[in-house]
Formats: C-alpha cells, sequence, structure tokens
C-alpha cells in the first residue's frame, strides 16, 4: 500500500477530528456570552441547516468531480478562475495557520492548569514550549502523511472520553428550572435583540465546524474516493450532536449570567462545578489531547492547501518542494514559520484565543462560499448530469442553502473582522503575480479579476487607515 494513501476512519478522523478541537471545550461561556438559551437553540439550528447543506456540497463535489482532488481550492479554481481559485486557497491556508496559534496558545492554556509556569498560555515558558511543539508537529509530518493522519485519528479517539463524561455529568445534573430562567435573555439588556443574539453565536458556531472540509482538502490521499464524503457526512452529524447537546444542556447546570464569567477553557471549570476539581483535571487532560490532534491535523491541511496549488502554477513554486516520505516540506516549513512570528507577537501582544479564532473563521469564509457557488454552477450547467442526471434538483437546492448560510456569515462577521481579514488577503495579490510570472503567463489578471483586485485593495487600504487611527485593532 502507498504510503502516502489515508483509509476511511483516518478521513473521519481528520474530519471530525479538526472540528472537535479547542472550541468545543469553550463552548459553554462563548456562546452565553452574547445569547440566551432560546437564541443558542436557534443560532445552532441555522449553523446545522447551514453546514450540512455544506457537507452535503461538498459529498456531492467529490463525487461528481472526483477529478477535482484538492477540495476547497479546485472547486473554485475550476468554477470561477485561477485568481478566485487562488484567493480561496491562500483564505484556507490563513485560517488553518492562524488557528494553529490559537490552538498552541490554549495549550499551554490548558497545561498552566497543572504547570503554573504556562500561565494563560502567553508567558514567555508557554511560547517556547509552544515553538517547540509546532517543530515537533514539523518533523512528524516530514514523515509521512499517513502516519500523521493515523496518529490524528487516535488523539480524537482520546479527545472524545472527557467530552462523553462531561455530557453525562450534564444529563444527570441537569435542572429544568435553571434551564428555563430568562430562557430569551428578556432580563438582560446586555445581549440585545433574539436576532443580534443569534448573529453574536455564528463566529463561534462556525469555529467549531471549520474542518467539515478535512477529509475533501486532502481528498487525492483518500485510498478511495467513494470515502471522502461518506467521511464527511459521518463526521458531521456526530459533531452537531456533541455540540449541541453541551451548549444547550450547560443552561440547565448554571444561569447564562455564570456561565459568562466561567475562565477558560469553561468546560473544564463547568465540570468542576458540578463533580469537583477532578472533573476539572479530566477536562483538562481531554483538551490537551484535543489540541495535540487539532495542531497535528490543521498543520497537515495547511501544508496540503499551498503544495497542490503552487503544482497547479497559482502559488509560487517553492511551495511545491516535496520530501522523499511524499510530505509538502516547503509549504510546511513556511507554514511553521509563520506560526512561530504570530506566536512570539502574542508575548506583546493583548490579542485573545477569541480574536485569534474569529480571524481565522473569517478568513476561510471565501473558499466556503465559492464551494457553495460551484455546486450550483455544476447544477445549472448540468456537468457531470448527461451521464448520471440523479439529483440535480436536490444538489441546487443544497448548494443555494450553503451560499445562501456562507453569505449570512460573512454578514455576521462584521466589518471589523473582515476588513482585517482583506489586509491578509491583499497581500496574497503579490504571491499570485510570482507564480504567474513562474508560470510564463504574460497576463496576471483578467478584466473581471482587475475589478476584484481593485477592491481588495481599497479595502486593505481603509483596514490600514482605520488601524492608524486606532478605530480597529489589529491582533
Amino acid at each position: 500500500m502507498d504510503n502516502k494513501k489515508v483509509g476511511f476512519w483516518s478521513l473521519v478522523g481528520i474530519a471530525a477530528g479538526s472540528m472537535i478541537a479547542s472550541g468545543v471545550f469553550s463552548l459553554p461561556a462563548d456562546m452565553s456570552s452574547g445569547a440566551s438559551c432560546g437564541a443558542v437553540i436557534i443560532g445552532w439550528i441555522i449553523t446545522g441547516i447551514g453546514m450540512i447543506a455544506l457537507a452535503l456540497v461538498y459529498q456531492r463535489l467529490s463525487e461528481r468531480r472526483p477529478d477535482l482532488d484538492s477540495g476547497v481550492y479546485s472547486y473554485a479554481r475550476e468554477g470561477f478562475g485561477d485568481y478566485t481559485g487562488f484567493n480561496s486557497a491562500w483564505g484556507y491556508w490563513l485560517s488553518a495557520w492562524l488557528g494553529n496559534v490559537s490552538y498552541a496558545v490554549l495549550l499551554f492554556s490548558a497545561l498552566g492548569y497543572f504547570f503554573p509556569a504556562f500561565g494563560s498560555g502567553n508567558t514567555t515558558a508557554a511560547i517556547i514550549g509552544a515553538i517547540i511543539f509546532i517543530w515537533f508537529i514539523n518533523a512528524l509530518i516530514l514523515r509521512g502523511v499517513r502516519q500523521a493522519a493515523f496518529i490524528n485519528l487516535i488523539t480524537f479517539i482520546g479527545r472524545l472520553i472527557p467530552i462523553l463524561i462531561f455530557i453525562v455529568a450534564l444529563i444527570v445534573l441537569f435542572n429544568v428550572k435553571t434551564f428555563n430562567l430568562d430562557f430569551w435573555g428578556k432580563g438582560n439588556t446586555d445581549i440585545g435583540s433574539i436576532m443580534t443574539q443569534v448573529k453574536s453565536t455564528m463566529l463561534i458556531t462556525l469555529w467549531v465546524f471549520i474542518g467539515i472540509e478535512g477529509a475533501v482538502a486532502i481528498s487525492g490521499r483518500a485510498e478511495k474516493k467513494s470515502d471522502v464524503g461518506k467521511a464527511t457526512i459521518t463526521g458531521f452529524i456526530g459533531t452537531l450532536i456533541i455540540y449541541v447537546l453541551i451548549t444547550v444542556l450547560s443552561f440547565g447546570i448554571m444561569p447564562r449570567a455564570e456561565l459568562v464569567e466561567l475562565k477558560t477553557p469553561s468546560m473544564a471549570y463547568l465540570m468542576e462545578e458540578m463533580v469537583g476539581k477532578w472533573g476539572a483535571v479530566v477536562i483538562n487532560i481531554g483538551l490537551i489531547i484535543s489540541l495535540l490532534g487539532a495542531t497535528l491535523g490543521w498543520t497537515l491541511l495547511a501544508a496540503e492547501i499551498p503544495y497542490v496549488a503552487a503544482k497547479d502554477g497559482i502559488m509560487p513554486k517553492a511551495f511545491s518542494k516535496e520530501n522523499k516520505n511524499g510530505s509538502p516540506k516547503s509549504a510546511l516549513i513556511v507554514t511553521n514559520i509563520l506560526t512561530t512570528v504570530f506566536l512570539l507577537i502574542t508575548l506583546v501582544s493583548e490579542s485573545t484565543y477569541q480574536a485569534l479564532y474569529s480571524i481565522s473563521s473569517t478568513a476561510i469564509l471565501i473558499p466556503y462560499l465559492f464551494s457553495a457557488l460551484y455546486g450550483i454552477k455544476l447544477a445549472v450547467k448540468g456537468e457531470t448530469y448527461d451521464t448520471n442526471p440523479e439529483g440535480k434538483g436536490k444538489a441546487l437546492f443544497l448548494s443555494i442553502v450553503a451560499t445562501v448560510y456562507s453569505a449570512w456569515l460573512i454578514y455576521a462577521a462584521g466589518l471589523t473582522y473582515l476588513l482585517m481579514v482583506t489586509l491578509l488577503y491583499a497581500l496574497g495579490i503579490v504571491f499570485y503575480i510570482i507564480a504567474k510570472k513562474e508560470k510564463g503567463d504574460k497576463v496576471a489578471f483578467t478584466g473581471g479579476e482587475k475589478i476584484t483586485v481593485i477592491i481588495v485593495t481599497a479595502a486593505a487600504i481603509l483596514a490600514v487607515i482605520l488601524m492608524a487611527m486606532g478605530k480597529i485593532s489589529p491582533l
């Protein structure tokens, strides 16, 4: 068997493992910070509908176009051209390694529960430890993608145990009276209307579901292409059930005002409230295991996308180099250099885990949106349906739902994060021009793409001006 190939359960582990990462351990406080229980439930309904539509779009695209084996990047490029494909690859890459910065900080914050020198994850000792950990992951992946994916599966299983223990405790100690207390948040003027509350949950729910396309992103390394879609749906359904149980049942343990005050990771401190100190120990151990696996999985995905894009000539050639084990060496090293730089920035920055994951979540919206739009284009134009017409109407409907959901998320992200992410997208223009010159293309952008470049550049300039004026804040 080719040591590059990844089996079904490893694909499930990558998809679900990329979703069930650090976010799940902070859900009780994060979700309640701006929303009542009723609004949280509405938020999960919207997210469930939108994300299941997106998951099914990815499943159908992987089945309809198995030749496009680079997932979110290849769908955008095939449907809308090189520059759109580049932006999807660029945005996915940004999201992945920015997410890893937040993972590393939270990992050492969890270790700080046992070793005070690590504090909240941004002390000197913590950052040094995080950097060593990131480069250990780098060395592990360089030994072979399949081995790394297998380890990710093992850590995924390990992190599920404390999560399931937590859910059992929630069910056993659930209090209906506490759950019904101010169900719609009408007694809390700080959280606003129901719509405002629901909107406040959107980036959080997006963050915890990032990774839904994990199996699709490395579909080129799957043993069977048919496993990719199945692994995506399997991972999503299990993950959604876990998230809803954790957030909704938590309102039956503590009133919202008390949930908001829980320290990060809030699941650990809620568990401590329910069963005692040993509960917090179990949850923090689970978080550590979760972050070990999630960082591994996301580093793998972060390197894969620019590697494949470079092979196709829309990222600089330097990203396309691989080692004797078939691992994307150059892309991996550049990714982890950037992760290291941002970890060092956290020593002097006031940035938080939540700020990092909000930026990471916003960056991935473009790849998600264009994947959904490509699903619409495929169905409308009838591509691949001439030989297998079954399910065309359903595929179109699901793609429209996924597109509307992705657009809603862009709105919900808010102007600040959109402008900051646009600045990062603008930096990518330079890399795209380099790649085009290396490929020998005389014209880097088409007419429509030039308009997009102007808009992105203008938004980036606006972001810089607003940051200089102190109107918006970077990391």
